[in-house]
C-alpha cells in the first residue's frame, strides 16, 4: 500500500507552524465557516498525538526512554498516513534525520512539506517563553544539538540545533518542498498563503483567501487563547500568542544576546536574512 500521504507541516518551535495551520484550516473549510484554534486537530494531525502512540503500542503509551519511543515511531506514523486516504497534513516539530538506523521523517509516508523559517534573533525569546526559560539558556538551547521536548508520557520531538533543523529541511534530498519566511508572511499574509495554495496546486478563492487570513490573524488567535485557553500551550506557559511581530527582537535582546546569536548562526543568517546580518554587524 503506498503511503506517501502525509505533507509535513513543519518548523523549528515558535516559528510560525500554527498561524499556517490555522490558514489551511480555515481556507479549506466549506465557505462561510471558521475554525478556533482549539479545533485545529479536526483538520490537521500531528505526530506527537497520544492516541496513535497508544494504538501503536496496544496499551496506554508511556516511553521508559527515547529508544522506545524512536522505535515505535515508523509504526506511528505509518497509522498517522494511513489514516485518511488522500494526501493531508501533519504538524512536526522535529528535524530531518536518521537516529541509528530509524528515519525521524521517512520518505515512504512523505508526500511533501511546508517549511516555515523564522530569523532566530525572534526566535530565541519566543522560544524562551516557550520552554519557560530565561533568554540566554535559550539561546543555548538552539545550539544543543540534541535539543528535544517530551510530553508527559515520553512522546519526543528530536529538533536538534536551530540551523540544523532549518538545514536538513531546506537541503533533503528528493522532499518536494515550499519555503516560507515568518517575515514574509508577517509582511504580506496574502502573497505569501497565495504561494503556498499555488504549491498545493488548490484552487484560489480570493474571498475565502481573505477570509481565512482574518480567521487566522494573530489578533484573532490571541484574542481567542484570552477566552477559551489553547490546548497546545504548555503548562508552564502564560501566553502561547504573545507578540507574533517581525523584528520584536530588537526590543526583547540584549547586544550581547544579538553577537551570541549572530554568531553561532551566520551562515544560515547569510543564506536566509542577509538583511539582518548588515542590520547586526
Amino acid at each position: 500500500m503506498n503511503l506517501r500521504r502525509i505533507i509535513w507541516i513543519a518548523s523549528f518551535p515558535k516559528s510560525g507552524n500554527t498561524w499556517t495551520r490555522s490558514f489551511l484550516a480555515n481556507y479549506f473549510l466549506p465557505e462561510g465557516e471558521t475554525l478556533g484554534i482549539n479545533e485545529l486537530k479536526r483538520f490537521t494531525t500531528a505526530d506527537v498525538r497520544q492516541d496513535f502512540f497508544d494504538k501503536a503500542a496496544g496499551r496506554p503509551f508511556r516511553a521508559r526512554n527515547f529508544d522506545e519511543w524512536l522505535a515505535l515511531r515508523p509504526k506511528v506514523l505509518r497509522l498517522i498516513a494511513g489514516s485518511k486516504p488522500t494526501a493531508h497534513f501533519v504538524k512536526t516539530h522535529c528535524k530531518i534525520a536518521k537516529v541509528g538506523q530509524i528515519p525521524l521523517i521517512p520518505p515512504d509516508v512523505t508526500a511533501g512539506a511546508i517549511y516555515v523559517i523564522r530569523n532566530p534573533f525572534d526566535v530565541a525569546p519566543s522560544f524562551a517563553r516557550h520552554l519557560g526559560m530565561d533568554i540566554d539558556s535559550a539561546i543555548d538551547a538552539m545550539q544543543n544539538p540534541n535539543a528535544m521536548n517530551a510530553s508527559d508520557t515520553n512522546i519526543f520531538e528530536f529538533m536538534g540545533r536551530w540551523d540544523d533543523h532549518v538545514r536538513s529541511w531546506m537541503n533533503a534530498p528528493g522532499l518536494t518542498r515550499h519555503v516560507i519566511r515568518y517575515e514574509d508572511l508577517a509582511a504580506d499574509p496574502e502573497a505569501a498563503f497565495r504561494a503556498l495554495l499555488k504549491f498545493l496546486q488548490a484552487p484560489v478563492s480570493d474571498a475565502k483567501l481573505r477570509q481565512a487570513i482574518e480567521a487566522s490573524s494573530f489578533d484573532r488567535m490571541k484574542k481567542q487563547e484570552e477566552k477559551q485557553g489553547f490546548i497546545e500551550r504548555p503548562k508552564h506557559m502564560q501566553s502561547f500568542f504573545t507578540k507574533g511581530r517581525a523584528g520584536s527582537w530588537r526590543e526583547d535582546l540584549t547586544d550581547a544576546q544579538v553577537k551570541k546569536i549572530r554568531k553561532a548562526f551566520l551562515p544560515m543568517l547569510e543564506a536566509h536574512w542577509p538583511e539582518l546580518v548588515e542590520e547586526t554587524a
